[in-house]
């Protein structure tokens, strides 16, 4: 992957793509341009198919949402009557399953991102449009008005609110992977990485509270040892050879590549995970719109609709991503903190 991803993956919580050979045809169809074909939502009045092209990524599911009046009624009158919700993903140009990237129909943006911006475009009773960029134009898209909010694993953090407001649905995990029949577990504390061989992507937020971890063992005459590895093919190998004994990265990540190899002899299984704001403070993936937009409180509002009415939980299910459930939306949450940012 191109070196920028690595610096992107220090503000939002994503490293390398786990992409497998079953959809490497798939992503290679969502490269080329900085802005993607746009994609309509075509589901049925009433209903959102969750995972309906993301061969194998999710359970497919179809979930029952309906405009809810008092909730669209807080919409900036602009959006309600353009009848549908711009939504920016910033996928391009090779995706990050299982957040966002082009499904087995080599057409449709899909994943769990997407996915949650067409069931909050339901309940405002608008059509979802979703626009697929590069992450550094995906905030170029909001900032212009070209799109009205991001799902694309933005991580709420004090420097942007100078720019945008958020509206909170999923905890920023980042996780420790191991051989699905290997008995250690992370247990939230440090000292249980003494002695081990941990891999890490190089520039990234993980790597900087592994090496964190390392030299806290090191004062109390413990070793860490630290691995690096182009990609992610490279570090699945080497757990599976037993040259590392876990991988620290974004849970999403990890999450999926456990699902792909569920049932063969490389099985995996997360060992744990830590918040990508580190000890004090949990990390939030939020939806990001331009600062006094007046879309923060709406969409919060959304969200909240589908935690009480159970379809946010259906679709973090059929993403295998229900360790990252939130108990409810918050607008412009406590983030990062600016010396974090």
């Amino acid at each position: 992957m191109p070196t920028h991803f690595t610096r992107r993956s220090l503000i939002r919580g994503i490293t390398v793509a786990t992409a497998v050979a079953s959809l490497a045809t798939g992503l290679a169809a969502c490269g080329g341009t900085s802005d993607a074909a746009t994609t309509t939502d075509s589901a049925k009045s009433g209903e959102v198919v969750i995972g309906q092209v993301s061969n194998g990524a999710a359970t497919r599911t179809t979930v029952k949402v309906s405009e809810v009046k008092s909730i669209s009624a807080e919409l900036p009158a602009a959006v309600k009557k353009r009848g549908k919700l711009e939504i920016g993903i910033g996928a391009l140009p090779a995706g990050f399953p299982p957040l966002a990237y082009v499904g087995n129909d080599q057409k449709t943006l899909t994943g769990s991102e997407p996915d949650l911006g067409r069931l909050i475009a339901a309940v405002f009773g608008l059509k979802a449009e979703v626009k697929n960029s590069t992450w550094e134009n995906l905030f170029v898209g909001v900032d212009s008005g070209k799109v009205d909010v991001a799902f694309s694993n933005v991580t709420d953090t004090e420097e942007r609110k100078k720019k945008y407001e958020f509206a909170s649905y999923r905890q920023d995990n980042l996780a420790f992977i191991v051989p699905k029949k290997s008995t250690w577990n992370f247990d939230g504390t440090y000292e249980n990485l003494a002695g081990k061989t941990i891999a890490v992507g190089s520039g990234t937020n993980q790597e900087k509270i592994l090496l964190e971890w390392k030299a806290r063992l090191a004062k109390e005459g413990k070793k860490l040892t630290v691995k690096y590895f182009q990609d992610s093919p490279s570090t699945y190998l080497a757990l599976n050879s037993g040259k590392i004994d876990a991988s620290f990265g974004p849970n999403p990540g990890f999450a999926y590549h456990n699902r792909q190899v569920a049932g063969t002899p490389n099985a995996t299984r997360t060992a744990g995970t830590y918040s990508g704001a580190g000890a004090s403070l949990q990390g939030l993936i939020a939806a990001t719109a331009k600062k006094d937009s007046g879309l923060a409180e709406p969409l919060a509002d959304a969200i909240n609709y589908l935690i009480k009415n159970g379809q946010y939980a259906e679709w973090l299910k059929a993403y295998n991503l229900s360790d990252e459930a939130v108990a409810k939306s918050e607008v412009n949450p406590p983030g990062l903190p600016l010396d974090n940012s």
